[in-house]
């Protein structure tokens, strides 16, 4: 048995060595064995040399790392104390691991001896999260080599005394090793014409600027489930691509995909019927590798220059994306996809928009313009509806003014992320339809229990919770109202409810939508 080394020098060996590779945020939840590590952490961030976050939930406070972790592109530290604090970061590590996230949890922990002997607050948590690499340290060990790539946990074995007030100047002559972060080219293709470039919505973690580049080389039509990141991609294809015989006429040799797409159906219908399909995405040689496609690719291709476009293949696509538009304009009354539409066209330039899991997140894909100007965040490694506010919060920490869309379900599933709030300016939209909406619009509805297990509608006044948190709250029902509230924000957190039609009558409105659309689509271009 390896004898433990003073926590004290241990923490601060861990803290130091973190911050010579770059990383400055840490987000700390309070605990009592993860006190060599919280003193370092504050010692440290007196000098300016962190940012210190304090979240006293751990499930909140790994998905606020991880909100920070997508707006900066670099490692955040979680830190938390032994027993169930380190399982409380589990949501978070799987949503980092399937997105490929740069999450660190330092979980401490007691001797490795302690473990089995009925000793308070000690379980097997050296290795908690499937699939995530993780290091049982017990001595001082050198981290670069464990910050690769994606999420890592330390778990750290602290023996007593846990804090030692030496007086060292243990920063001193400190001094970071990071330098400049290199791309990785892949290999040139010809990926010749005829094609159509679909865009997840994570972009497999390449750059928007990266994927404009490789777009532009390729000049093909470009379908984005994140059309406010790609000004020049093709709108509304999750609703004209739904039927069949328009999916026939924009038949394509072949698809390239960035990333997964994991919005429409109607996207994957089209991709599954290419004749021909590449993917593009590194997490294939670890978490999806047994994705199938004809070809596939670990890094960004360049492409390599051969057949030009025909320039009617495009025209087509823009030529059914005007039409679709012409068809939904008159179409959408007051209702979520509105509300959506209004408040992505409405966004400043240089703000963060985060979109929660659900139904907001297809409303933004299927009926927003395509534009440029806003950051766009989303949790689509699970696509889960847990941490949605705390992502949303870390974000902000990163820009000078955020925003984020949330259905009610999403909202109150992390509403306790409204307690001790970080000095940020975020507006969070949440979409009030008295439950799980998207559930209306899928195969559940109208099973015969429906309302009590898929629409569990809340009857909650969103305001009034909110408010009791010490938090400004609007209610609004028109898009006016929510151009108003963009355009006179004030500093701080403001949540405003969205008030929208009930989810039958939005369920009913979405597949009249897609009628009138396929309608207008067939006609413009004789197909019945």
């Amino acid at each position: 048995m390896v004898e433990l080394i003073s926590a004290t020098h241990l923490a601060r060996s861990i803290v130091r060595q973190l911050l010579e590779l770059g990383v400055t945020d840490f987000v700390l939840s309070p605990g009592s064995r993860n006190a060599p590590l919280s003193v370092a952490l504050f010692q440290a961030s007196e000098k300016g040399l962190l940012d210190l976050h304090v979240r006293i939930d751990e499930r909140g406070a790994a998905f606020f790392g991880l909100g920070i972790s997508k707006a900066s592109d670099n490692y955040v530290a979680l830190v938390c104390t032994s027993g169930t604090a380190a399982a409380n970061y589990h949501p978070a590590a799987l949503e980092a691991l399937h997105n490929n996230n740069k999450l660190i949890f330092i979980t401490a922990d007691r001797p490795e001896s302690l473990r089995k002997t009925g000793a308070n607050q000690t379980t097997e948590q050296a290795a908690p999260f499937p699939h995530v690499k993780a290091f049982d340290i017990s001595e001082i060990m050198e981290l670069s080599k464990a910050l690769t790539d994606g999420p890592v946990q330390l778990n750290v074995q602290f023996s007593e005394p846990l804090v030692v007030e030496d007086g060292l100047d243990w920063l001193a002559g400190f001094t970071s090793k990071t330098g400049m972060k290199t791309e990785t080219l892949g290999e040139p293709v010809d990926f010749g014409s005829g094609g159509v470039l679909v865009i997840g919505h994570d972009r497999a973690g390449f750059s928007v600027a990266q994927v404009e580049t490789f777009a532009q080389q390729l000049n093909w039509p470009i379908v984005a489930e994140d059309p406010l990141s790609f000004p020049s991609s093709i709108s509304h294809a999750a609703i004209f691509l739904a039927d069949e015989k328009i999916r026939a006429l924009l038949h394509p040799a072949r698809v390239v995909v960035i990333g997964r797409t994991t919005l429409s159906r109607s996207i994957n219908s089209f991709v599954a019927g290419a004749g021909e399909v590449s993917v593009i995405d590194p997490r294939m040689a670890e978490v999806d590798s047994l994705r199938q496609a004809d070809h596939t690719y670990l890094a960004l291709p360049q492409v390599r220059l051969g057949q030009a476009e025909d320039p009617a293949w495009k025209q087509l696509w823009e030529k059914i994306s005007h039409l679709t538009h012409a068809a939904i304009t008159p179409e959408i009354s007051w209702s979520e996809q509105e509300a959506v539409r209004t408040i992505a066209a409405s966004l400043p330039d240089g703000s963060a928009f985060f979109v929660g899991s659900s139904r907001p997140i297809r409303d933004i894909e299927a009926f927003a313009e395509p534009r440029s100007g806003v950051s766009v965040f989303a949790n689509r490694g699970l696509a889960g509806i847990d941490g949605n506010i705390s992502t949303a919060l870390g974000i902000a920490t990163k820009f000078e003014r955020a925003y984020a869309v949330l259905g009610d379900l999403t909202f109150l599933h992390d509403i306790s992320a409204l307690v001790n709030l970080p000095e940020v300016n975020l507006t969070i939209f949440v979409l009030d339809n008295n439950g799980g909406g998207i559930f209306s619009t899928l195969p559940h509805a109208g099973t015969h229990g429906f309302e009590t297990i898929f629409g569990t509608a809340h009857n909650n006044d969103l305001a009034r919770i909110v408010r009791g948190f010490g938090i400004p709250a609007d209610k609004v029902k028109t898009s006016s109202d929510i151009r108003s509230i963009i355009a006179h924000q004030s500093p701080g957190v403001d949540i405003v409810v969205v008030e929208v039609p009930d989810r039958d009558s939005n369920a009913a409105k979405l597949k009249e939508i897609n009628q009138i659309v396929s309608s207008a689509v067939r006609i413009g271009n004789n197909l019945d």
